[in-house]
């Protein structure tokens, strides 16, 4: 069994097709889906899926695109969702300074907080970071007391150098989506991580690897992550399949 350790069914892209592309995953042995979301809306909306579907858990929380959009009252419903017994994580939160969606002192006040609020809520947090390394280090540098129930990069597109931080420093996990079957050189990155720190996702509808790029990425693709995966690390496909399902369910606490 694999697990989609971060995806995004919710969006419209893919919502319309949430029974097929449930299905199709399953079929293709995606045995469990992580759910992450990026505002209050998506959030909601995650908690719902997980709520129709055994095998689909929900991540909570504020991107920073969407910054702009947190407010105490969104937090306070944050809080309310984190309730919900599929909630298995705070995410993903984190910098972006490729589109700036949100102003950049936004994000990064946002970020606080939202770290501040998952220590409190004692989840584990899933970060998304983009061209922001410099700051986001500081920022989790200031606030590494908050980060103990487990920290994970997602999608994650830093070097292997930084790679060894946040392992040394925070106990880290890493995933990795479709990327890895296009991009350069990332084995280098793949190498300097431990195998237990390593999880598959999608990103869905994002990120379709190689040879479906062009069309929507949806959780059945996995297999094609993990193939690539285990080619750049020297492993078997089923050896893949067993450390990163095992690392997501403990990442994300999930006992099936």
């Amino acid at each position: 069994m694999f697990v989609d350790a971060h995806a995004h069914l919710d969006d419209p892209i893919l919502a319309p097709r949430e029974e097929e592309v449930v299905a199709a995953a399953m079929d293709a042995g995606v045995g469990v889906i992580v759910n992450a979301s990026s505002d209050l809306p998506s959030s909601e909306a995650s908690v719902a899926l997980a709520s129709r579907h055994d095998r689909v858990y929900a991540v909570i929380g504020v991107h920073p695109h969407e910054a702009k959009t947190y407010t105490e009252q969104v937090e306070k419903r944050l809080v309310a969702l984190s309730a919900e017994k599929k909630v298995v994580a705070f995410g993903e939160i984190g910098l972006d300074y490729h589109y700036d969606l949100s102003p950049r002192e936004d994000q990064k006040s946002v970020l606080e907080r939202e770290i501040a609020v998952a220590d409190e809520l004692k989840l584990p947090v899933v970060f998304h970071v983009r061209e922001a390394y410099e700051d986001f280090n500081a920022i989790i540098e200031r606030n590494k007391a908050k980060l103990t129930r487990g920290v994970l990069l997602h999608c994650y597109g830093g070097s292997a150098e930084l790679a060894k931080y946040y392992s040394d420093k925070f106990d880290a996990y890493f995933s990795f989506g479709g990327v890895l079957t296009f991009a350069k050189h990332k084995d280098l990155v793949l190498n300097a991580i431990s195998n237990d720190r390593l999880l598959l996702e999608t990103d869905c509808p994002y990120m379709t690897p190689v040879p479906f790029r062009g069309t929507p990425n949806e959780p059945k693709h996995i297999p094609l992550v993990a193939a690539k995966m285990a080619e750049l690390k020297g492993l078997s496909r089923d050896k893949i399949e067993e450390i990163t399902t095992e690392n997501a369910l403990r990442f994300y606490s999930i006992k099936l």
